[in-house]
């Protein structure tokens, strides 16, 4: 922790809490260009947060001129990449397996290499699909004829193909597809022209938070592993091994500084990018939708041997790709040092939700139930040991005239994070159950005769 912060200090002097501070770093530096996603938010450790608090700049010094080049996609960076022209670059696991494939095709100083993890979730619920506030669908069924927006390629668009698939439905005749970017697909679904989005993260939950849309589908209902990484060219790699070794450890700071000030780092994040802060911790703050951790996982690197025939089956990956030399641990296992073992083998997620539940006056032990509240002008969250108690929070806070800013709670079947007050309630006797989707609460009505739905609203008066 002192060295972080040790680092942070520096880092921020030395930047003026800025990008520019390597700017004039005078001639003879060397450029080193970073390519990046601002608003695909489960990049933020080598992307977004990383940029602002300078600590890639701090461990290179002023040998190194560091270029930040921001993109809506994947699909940019790889071809700057492979042009030479981006050292670096951050995307999800789907257009790193394209980065991989095209990078190998074009071989010589073109091939890429997958070296380290930012953002994951094991189950696939980064992505998800989202209709609008009012639409009178219940499952994927109720789409079928109907036009859905994704960006074909894209882990939304795999999540919608997979989805229906699963439901039993042919996804070239059940839904037309509009190929769109997730801004113009937001526009196609509020002005009716699209039933549903099929989109990644952060698309779902700040349409869903804006009052926009509700989420239809979890992509965590595939329970398949979707995550983001890092990649560079192994020219690169082999050459400049120093400034690799930097952004890793600096990769690895940033994801300290997101574990331990995660309400902070939200807000930072938010400030950058435009997001609302309250969407961008709903992915990653504490017990957050996204687990961040660098080390390259089994189970994301499995992950990608999946993804690999829907990619074919669509005609996004059209050359082969070798995953053997595409995944190069190495790089990260140095940086991280020895306990990377040990760390790559976890899939706990180290900002796990602790601490006390005020009003029901017990710890918070369970990540499978525990919730949070954000009061207005704190800088730290309430935690809540279960649905109910976080329900008998909201209203505790609200009785003593604290503005509840957000509230986060865990769907009670799948364990999905989602808005409390935008979730599907349920009372089972003196339970109150969250789900992220009316399907999920259909699913748990039909086990349980007894639960009977319930308004939030109703919900924080009578728990």
């Amino acid at each position: 922790m002192k060295r972080l912060l040790t680092i942070l200090a520096a880092a921020l002097a030395a930047a003026g809490c800025s990008v520019a501070g390597n700017a004039d770093a005078g001639g003879g530096a060397t450029t080193v260009v970073v390519g990046y996603q601002s608003k695909t938010i489960n990049t933020v450790t080598a992307g977004t947060l990383l940029r602002t608090l300078g600590l890639f700049e701090k461990r290179l010094g002023r040998k190194y001129k560091v270029v930040w080049q921001d993109y809506d996609t994947g699909a940019p960076i790889t071809a700057q990449m492979l042009a030479g022209k981006i050292d670096i670059g951050s995307m999800g696991d789907y257009p790193l397996l394209i980065n991989g494939a095209r990078a190998q095709a074009q071989g010589g100083d073109a091939r890429t290499v997958l070296v380290s993890t930012t953002g994951y979730n094991l189950r696939g619920s980064l992505n998800g699909i989202v209709v609008a506030k009012d639409a009178p669908y219940a499952s994927l069924r109720d789409l079928k004829g109907k036009t859905v927006s994704a960006s074909v390629g894209s882990a939304g668009h795999g999540t919608l193909v997979q989805a229906l698939k699963k439901d039993g439905l042919d996804p070239a005749k059940s839904v037309k597809v509009e190929n769109q970017q997730p801004s113009v697909g937001a526009s196609a679904l509020e002005s009716g022209k699209a039933a549903g989005l099929a989109q990644f993260v952060a698309w779902p939950g700040l349409l869903v938070n804006q009052g926009r849309a509700r989420l239809l589908y979890d992509g965590g209902d595939l329970d398949v592993p979707t995550f983001h990484g890092v990649v560079v060219r192994r020219s690169f790699a082999e050459q400049r091994g120093d400034v690799l070794q930097a952004f890793l450890k600096a990769q690895i700071d940033a994801t300290e500084y997101l574990h331990q000030h995660p309400l902070q780092a939200a807000e930072s994040v938010a400030r950058t990018t435009g997001l609302p802060a309250e969407t961008v911790y709903l992915y990653n703050g504490a017990g957050g939708q996204a687990t961040f951790d660098t080390t390259l996982k089994k189970p994301l690197t499995d992950a990608l041997r999946h993804d690999v025939p829907f990619l074919k089956s669509i005609g996004v990956l059209q050359q082969p790709v070798n995953l053997d030399s595409f995944v190069e641990e190495s790089y990260i296992r140095r940086a991280y040092g020895a306990d990377y073992d040990r760390a790559a083998a976890s899939t706990a997620n180290p900002a796990a939700i602790t601490g006390t539940d005020e009003t029901c006056r017990k710890r918070v032990k369970d990540p499978a139930t525990a919730g949070e509240i954000w009061l207005t002008g704190e800088e730290t969250t309430r935690p809540a040991a279960d649905p109910t108690c976080l329900l008998r929070g909201v209203r505790a806070y609200e009785a003593a005239g604290k503005k509840v800013r957000a509230v986060y709670a865990p769907d009670a079947v799948t364990g999905t994070r989602w808005f409390a007050d935008r979730m599907v309630w349920l009372r089972d006797g003196d339970r109150y159950l969250p789900f992220a989707t009316r399907q999920t609460a259909d699913a748990y009505r039909g086990a349980h005769a007894a639960a009977t739905p319930v308004e939030y609203a109703e919900a924080v008066k009578a728990a």
